[in-house]
């Protein structure tokens, strides 16, 4: 997820206040507006149940290392996860955060062991930036995500609130797209392209093992923030019928923040049945009248703190640019956080 950065003050930026034990309820629904929207598909059951053991190696499969990043936020739950792959030559998955302690952390798991891969599943500042200090201390590529780009182009007059999450000085030696194959010493990494949270989302399965590194696209405890520009709903969903289409070959996932996910085919078209909710219930209130966004987040999130409704209209605004482009409401001109929207 973003760290938390200096945002725009349009009255929808997240407050930098808002503590982590906060967020998940940002997407959760009541359970009255879930009979509204007449859903019957189960959504998925967050937990908060997590041990970071900040700077610690934690052994969570046969060959893979956590190490959690001491860096916990309303965007981050406990902090960034970093995983070690292999036993002989390793592979480091998400670095993490530019912090002097958990680079340390990390040189110790890696005990002198040579290191020969860097992945880094998208280019946020609490995932990708220590990669270019770990690749001077190991010699070893950066490789996966492609250099810090929006999923859309910036519209006239529009400034990009999740500027200051961006690590835009992020440079692979090699890009990895999807079906893409990267061979180690006894591991093997297939990627997955998961674009949505960001545009250049990745996500890498570990082959024969059944487990899958998520980065941010799928996470135990919240749902991925999907924030215009930089993110799109439109390839968040398509990215979750990409997991969902794995069944039989994934059996857990490993996020970027927070605890496995030990059910996970499940647990994705649970969180497509989540946000097919939301997106009824925002069409409901713009037929019901609410054509501005913060009166749809006032409504829709009255039960969320509103320190997160920032976030949230930025949520609102990912779901309402997928639903123009789907016919299903008009606004004048491209969509946008001051739009102004109605029924189609």
């Amino acid at each position: 997820m973003f760290s938390q950065g200096r945002v725009e003050d349009n009255g929808l930026s997240p407050r930098p206040d808002a503590t982590y034990t906060d967020w998940p309820n940002r997407q959760q629904d009541s359970p009255a507006r879930a009979s509204q929207a007449n859903i019957v598909t189960p959504t998925p059951s967050f937990s908060l149940a997590f041990d970071p053991r900040h700077g610690e190696p934690v052994a969570v499969a046969d060959g893979v290392l956590r190490v959690t990043a001491d860096n916990p936020s309303a965007f981050t739950f406990h902090g960034t996860n970093s995983y070690i792959v292999g036993s002989q030559t390793l592979a480091v998955i998400d670095p993490g955060p530019e912090s002097e302690q958990h680079l340390a952390a990390l040189v110790s798991t890696i005990g002198g062991r040579p290191v020969s891969h860097i992945f880094v599943t998208h280019t946020h500042a609490d995932h990708s930036p220590l990669a270019r200090r770990l690749r001077d201390e190991t010699g070893a590529q950066i490789v996966g995500a492609a250099a810090h780009h929006p999923a859309r182009e910036l519209h006239i007059g529009e400034v990009n609130p999740l500027d200051a999450a961006a690590d835009r000085a992020h440079e692979p030696d090699r890009v990895l797209g999807h079906g893409d194959i990267v061979d180690g010493d006894g591991w093997q990494i297939e990627t997955i392209a998961t674009p949505g949270h960001t545009a250049n989302h990745l996500a890498f399965a570990l082959s024969d093992t059944g487990l899958v590194f998520t980065g941010d696209h799928v996470m135990g405890w919240a749902t991925s923030i999907v924030a215009p520009p930089d993110g799109a709903m439109t390839d968040y969903m398509a990215s979750l019928d990409t997991m969902a289409a794995r069944a039989g070959t994934d059996r857990r996932y490993l996020p970027g923040h927070g605890g496995t996910v030990d059910n996970p085919i499940a647990f994705v078209r649970g969180l497509k049945t989540h946000r097919k909710m939301r997106e009824r219930a925002i069409l409901e209130r713009v037929r019901a009248g609410d054509a501005a966004i913060p009166a749809m987040v006032a409504s829709i999130y009255r039960d969320t703190d509103p320190r997160l409704h920032g976030a949230a209209g930025l949520s609102v605004l990912a779901h309402l640019e997928d639903m123009v482009a789907r016919g299903l409401v008009e606004t004048d001109g491209p969509p946008a956080i001051n739009g102004r929207f109605r029924p189609a």
